[in-house]
């Protein structure tokens, strides 16, 4: 099985630099100091991103011409601690010529069930929405 690792180095306050492998490094920091973004706000990010590269990569193998894609994640936490994420809501707006509604369906579809590393890993419902633009 595959590993992965990051490391986290503390600057001051609640401010940490963090480099997973060679990768880049990203700024995390409490809510509070708002230098980077918090441990949640990247746990929805991460999930985004996750979704975005899968459905991307299916499209274009169906052979979808995308000129653009983006997203919205919002997540709804639980009030008392842990805070987890109990529901994630993602609406994905698609532009380009031609895009047939079932072909990104089924791309949507094997993200959230089959590829999605990061949503398999949290505990959360889904829920999603989609809109095409020209």
């Amino acid at each position: 099985h595959m590993t992965v690792q990051a490391h986290l180095k503390w600057t001051d306050g609640l401010k940490f630099i963090a480099r997973a492998g060679e990768g880049p490094a990203v700024v995390l920091d409490s809510s509070d100091g708002a230098s980077g973004a918090s441990p949640m706000q990247l746990v929805l990010m991460g999930v985004a991103g996750c979704t975005a590269i899968d459905i991307v990569v299916i499209l274009k193998k169906k052979r979808v011409r995308l000129s653009r894609f983006e997203s919205t994640i919002t997540g709804e936490q639980a009030e008392d601690n842990p805070r987890r994420y109990t529901k994630i809501i993602i609406a994905y707006v698609l532009y380009g010529k031609d895009i047939k509604p079932k072909a990104v369906e089924q791309a949507i579809a094997l993200s959230e069930k089959k590829y999605c590393s990061a949503m398999a890993s949290l505990n959360a419902e889904f829920e999603h929405s989609y809109r095409i633009e020209p």
